[in-house]
């Protein structure tokens, strides 16, 4: 496959303490982070290799303020109870970046508080500053911010690659659902090996 590591970005989605500590909200609220916990070898891998490489690396955080007031129709209607455990309060450890996926002073952090990192977020902008057309997804959770993210770059036209085994879901199912979702129509699923290959023959 043939293109240019110059046009190229690694997009880290939420691969924050809620999700993969497990004292974080997630946690408190029963979901098996363990699962999660499975995206943290290959992203550790694809983040020390893009930064061997030069790729941009851009992290995305979900983030919400204390009173909620922006949490729209999935916390007020959905899913109160993210409300109620405090989940990914900005500033706070749990919305914080996980300890050893963490970003550099000179990489992009975008802070979201819907599942797509493109609604409401300078993501696009960034991505067009400079000239990226090729994005590589990793992260948490596969069925919901990394597919609806995913979705959401395609149908900009980036040419999106996920890196299958550096994505994890609290669920066989839902992660089931989501790779079958996002290879059908919308990214080329490689694993990290093919990534890191694909990068350093374009190097």
């Amino acid at each position: 496959m043939v293109m240019d590591n110059k046009n190229t970005a690694l997009l880290v989605i939420d691969m924050q303490n809620s999700f993969l500590h497990p004292d974080g909200t997630m946690s408190k609220l029963g979901f098996n982070c363990d699962k999660l916990r499975d995206a943290i070898p290959g992203t550790e891998r694809l983040v020390d290799d893009a930064r061997l490489k030069n790729i941009p690396i851009i992290f995305t955080q979900y983030v919400y303020p204390p009173d909620f007031k922006d949490g729209g129709w999935l916390v007020d209607g959905i899913s109160p109870e993210l409300r109620e455990v405090k989940l990914c309060i900005k500033g706070s450890w749990d919305a914080d970046n996980y300890e050893t996926i963490y970003p550099r002073n000179n990489e992009a952090i975008i802070e979201k508080n819907r599942p797509s990192a493109f609604i409401s977020t300078q993501l696009e902008s960034i991505l067009h500053s400079q000239s990226i057309q090729n994005i590589f997804v990793c992260g948490v959770t596969a069925n919901m911010c990394v597919e609806t993210t995913v979705r959401d770059a395609c149908q900009r036209d980036f040419r999106v690659f996920v890196a299958k085994d550096a994505i994890a879901e609290v669920d066989d199912d839902r992660m089931k659902v989501a790779l079958m979702a996002m290879e059908y129509f919308f990214a080329k699923m490689l694993d990290v090996d093919e990534v890191i290959e694909l990068w350093g023959k374009n190097a």
